[in-house]
């Protein structure tokens, strides 16, 4: 089960990596809004986003069936997976079938869903993924702490570390640009020796059978071009209906997730190479069971930009590996809690409410609105946190009586600021940890607007 709280205290007790993080972040939320501020139609794209996924998953089986028709007529073989598990013996079948034992994986987080990693190494197969923060994460074995960059928690002294580790670089050396260099080296020769590419799916055409992949490494163009080789694995949301269409999404996708103007590589797959293989899985995985939940189905709109982590000021604070799930920040928070909030109990309440997740969002998520309705969830399930439960209950009650809350605060505000800091900042005041309150002010609201409406 996972504990945000925890988690993320953990992250916040080294002061100086959460400040940095939260930093980082805040850099590449600000360049997105000024790359949307230089469209003007920015909100109606957006609108557009909105209502062809909107349709889309409303008509999602008959989009699905005329992929895979189009996809088969491209001599693609296409392959559907209910879950993790057989998504995982598909791609090994594959491999198997094929005698490939090395594989070239670029950026897709249905496979870290699927945990296919350490299930194709317990099969024989050497996988490396070749984006190079997933390939520094891959080392350093840990899973991505953010989906569109996945080594955002790092500073290039760890990444130094891990390279002198792992690829014998020089000693105390982390210049960016040296380590850049040995990176390539280092992954020049995985593309060359491998039997096999896996890429994820930005987007798959219905009308044309052919998927998309947007990368700023170019990485999933050399893995899908040296092999003969290609495997792509896809959630069933990734469908959209026409060519036409892309375009909408593409303008959208870089410039929420990191700022630019579009991906540096926006690659077409619509056929195997000359010789070659290309396989195309569909995975659900639990994607069914939130489609058939009118509260939660607009989460599967999501193009995984990652915008919402950028700005979420709980995600900039705790970190991706506080949430303990494999999409960390609000998005994740809501896919979890859909898919198993049991398991998942704590990750809606790992949000402000703030909704600029939900402002930010390029094709309207209703991102912190879902958050609120999960925490009902966990509440009617009784999985909340038995002290959190009490304190809210007492709260509700506090707030019903107004006159026991008016009295309330006037003792406060004349008994706080006297008592000893040892004494407010007890073990007893869990919401003092890393807080300060702010200065009571002398009158309440409600006393100032009686006496300025006299």
């Amino acid at each position: 089960m996972s504990d945000h709280p925890k988690l993320a205290e953990k992250f916040a007790s080294n002061t100086n990596r959460m400040k940095w993080h939260d930093k980082a972040l805040w850099f590449v939320r600000q360049k997105r809004d000024i790359q949307a501020q230089s469209l003007p139609e920015w909100e109606a794209l957006r609108d557009k986003a909105d209502a062809i996924k909107t349709h889309t998953l409303a008509n999602l089986d008959h989009y699905l069936s005329a992929f895979e028709t189009n996809a088969r007529k491209r001599d693609i073989e296409v392959h559907w997976a209910r879950d993790a598990q057989e998504h995982n013996k598909i791609v090994l079948d594959i491999l198997r079938r094929n005698g490939a034992t090395k594989l070239v994986k670029s950026k897709s987080m249905l496979t870290e869903e699927c945990h296919l990693n350490p299930f194709l190494e317990e099969n024989g197969i050497d996988v490396v993924d070749t984006d190079l923060g997933e390939r520094i994460v891959q080392l350093r074995h840990e899973p991505p702490s953010h989906i569109v960059l996945p080594a955002i928690h790092l500073k290039k002294e760890d990444v130094g570390t891990t390279f002198e580790k792992f690829l014998h670089t020089q000693k105390g050396n982390s210049d960016p640009t040296y380590l850049t260099h040995e990176a390539r080296k280092h992954l020049r020769e995985k593309f060359l020796g491998a039997d096999a590419a896996l890429t994820g799916v930005n987007f798959a055409i219905s009308e044309t059978g052919g998927i998309v992949v947007c990368t700023n490494e170019g990485n999933a163009d050399l893995g899908a071009s040296l092999p003969k080789l290609h495997i792509a694995s896809m959630g069933i949301e990734k469908i959209i209906p026409r060519l036409k269409d892309l375009s909408v999404f593409t303008r959208l996708l870089a410039r929420s997730a990191t700022g630019q103007p579009i991906t540096t590589y926006t690659s077409h797959y619509h056929s195997p190479q000359h010789e070659g293989e290309m396989h195309i899985i569909i995975v659900d995985n639990g994607r069914s069971q939130i489609l058939g939940n009118k509260k939660y189905v607009k989460s599967l709109q999501c193009i995984r930009c990652g915008a919402c982590l950028n700005t979420c000021p709980i995600y900039r604070r705790s970190g991706g590996y506080s949430y303990g799930y494999t999409i960390p920040g609000p998005i994740g928070s809501t896919l979890g809690a859909s898919k198993a909030i049991q398991k998942n109990a704590s990750l809606p309440f790992a949000c402000s409410l703030c909704a600029s997740c939900s402002n930010i969002c390029p094709v309207k998520v209703d991102l912190h609105e879902q958050l609120y309705l999960h925490r009902q969830d966990v509440v009617d399930a009784g999985l909340l946190d038995k002290t959190k439960h009490r304190a809210l209950k007492m709260a509700t009650w506090v707030m019903k009586h107004p006159m026991i809350m008016d009295s309330g605060g006037k003792i406060a505000r004349k008994l706080v600021p006297i008592l000893p800091r040892n004494l407010l900042y007890s073990k007893f005041n869990v919401w003092g940890k890393n807080r300060e309150l702010p200065p009571f002010p002398k009158q309440s609201f409600k006393e100032l607007y009686k006496e300025r409406k006299k």
